[in-house]
């Protein structure tokens, strides 16, 4: 992956508001010409020539663009997990946009987002425009949160082979799957649903 490349993808991402989809091996690639250009200025002979110049010029622009990049859509990402741990509607298409890291990345703040909630607000009780069967609901899903977060339950990054009602998971939140979609699932919900060929495991060792 090229600076020029890197610049292309970085201006398209900042022109949309919305994920876009990126080449999964971006960071390997671009990490792969770092290396070779770090190899071409080692073997310089003058570390002052322009030569030289011009590689660190080119290896320093390379960083920054890359840093630029995760941090444009880390900020993207959060909003999209903020928007999910609200209840929201979240476009599946943008969830398929993200590298596996950044499904990961995803996940893990949609959690940290209810188990801070979960731990700050108070469960409305029943009555004041909440049902009963709401509130019942929101201690439920808060109760899985807060246990699967104290006993540090296991992840695994999941791909979804067949389409799915919705469930709650062990850590209490509801997923709504369907084939073809990425997602980190508990540990224990995982291996019910591969046992079932619903879902394939694809860091099984985690």
């Amino acid at each position: 992956m090229h600076l020029d490349e890197l610049r292309s993808i970085l201006l398209s991402e900042r022109e949309t508001g919305r994920l876009l989809a990126i080449p999964h091996d971006l960071y390997h690639s671009a990490e792969k010409n770092l290396e070779t250009l770090l190899s071409e200025v080692y073997a310089c002979e003058d570390p002052f020539s322009d030569r030289a110049r011009i590689l660190i010029e080119r290896v320093s622009s390379i960083r920054e663009t890359l840093h630029d990049l995760f941090m444009l859509r880390s900020e993207k990402i959060l909003a999209l997990a903020r928007t999910q741990e609200e209840g929201q509607y979240v476009e599946r298409d943008e969830l398929k946009r993200m590298l596996p890291e950044e499904r990961e990345m995803f996940d893990a703040i949609t959690l940290a987002i209810s188990h801070s909630r979960c731990r700050l607000i108070p469960v409305p009780p029943a009555g004041a425009g909440v049902s009963r069967a709401e509130a019942a609901a929101e201690a439920e899903r808060c109760a899985g949160v807060l246990e699967a977060q104290s006993s540090g339950a296991d992840y695994v990054l999941s791909r979804i082979l067949s389409d799915m009602e919705p469930f709650m998971g062990v850590d209490g939140r509801i997923y709504q799957l369907q084939r073809e979609d990425l997602v980190m699932l508990p540990l224990r919900n995982a291996e019910v649903l591969c046992e079932r060929n619903i879902v394939l495991n694809i860091n099984p060792g985690k």
